[in-house]
């Protein structure tokens, strides 16, 4: 425990201290008080304001969307047996192995086609469709009761409302644990932001905070705020879900 908590703990005290005690001997182990005065320098550097309206903006949108269409098309993947499904699915394993940095290009020359580049949907867009997350939901579908689907159609509901009222309410924990996984891989994206932002304006996270590294001189007290700032968000989303997430570890091994 002491291992893994003692970084962030360096990082949250580092964020309070200035640069020249980051590596002062022996170790800052105790609150400073310049807190508010490296948030002030950042800001100064990155419009921190800016960059987390950005980040938040683009990963919550991005959860949403990308839960809706993974989760759909695992439904489909799991419970609709027709021509070319294992093909189909087959095909999204596959694409898994391809290297990240082997489609940036790619995506690149299409969104500057389009004149995308430098927005939202630039950033939001790319990943919408992501096959571990499609994965991860086809599994827990197909542990989901066939006969209760098929008591619903017999019942006279239709596709849709037994995908919402019926196969989603049981999925809580599911969903849960695949919005962690797509927030955290939004959140920590650094590659593409960087490739399709062209205006500070529109960074995210990573980009600003890989900006305040300098060539000769970094301030560590900005950088670690920054830091501080970017790795809140993502507790405060995992305590979110926390309930269902653990419900649902515990659940499939009652099970």
């Amino acid at each position: 425990m002491f291992i893994s908590i003692f970084p962030f703990y360096w990082m949250v005290i580092g964020s309070t201290n200035h640069s020249s005690k980051m590596f002062s001997r022996p170790i800052t182990l105790l609150p400073g008080k310049e807190l508010f005065t490296n948030i002030a320098h950042l800001n100064e550097s990155i419009g921190i304001y800016r960059v987390l309206f950005n980040s938040l903006f683009v990963s919550i949108t991005y959860v949403i969307l990308a839960l809706m269409i993974c989760t759909m098309a695992a439904y489909v993947l799991a419970k609709f047996k027709f021509k070319g499904s294992k093909t189909i699915f087959t095909l999204f394993l596959l694409s898994m192995m391809i290297p990240y940095q082997a489609t940036v290009i790619p995506l690149f020359k299409m969104m500057s086609h389009f004149n995308l580049l430098n927005t939202y949907f630039a950033l939001i867009a790319p990943q919408l469709c992501y096959p571990f997350a499609i994965f991860l939901m086809r599994q827990n579908f197909l542990a989901f009761p066939t006969e209760l689907l098929e008591s619903a159609r017999l019942d006279g509901a239709g596709e849709v409302r037994i995908f919402l009222t019926i196969v989603l309410p049981s999925m809580k924990p599911a969903l849960a644990a695949t919005a962690i996984f797509l927030f955290m891989t939004q959140w920590n994206n650094f590659m593409w932001p960087l490739v399709a932002t062209t205006s500070s304006e529109m960074y995210t996270f990573p980009v600003a905070l890989s900006s305040l590294t300098g060539v000769s001189f970094t301030d560590y007290g900005q950088v670690m705020a920054g830091v501080t700032f970017a790795t809140i968000p993502i507790i405060i989303f995992f305590l979110a879900l926390q309930k269902h997430f653990i419900s649902g570890m515990l659940g499939s091994a009652l099970k």
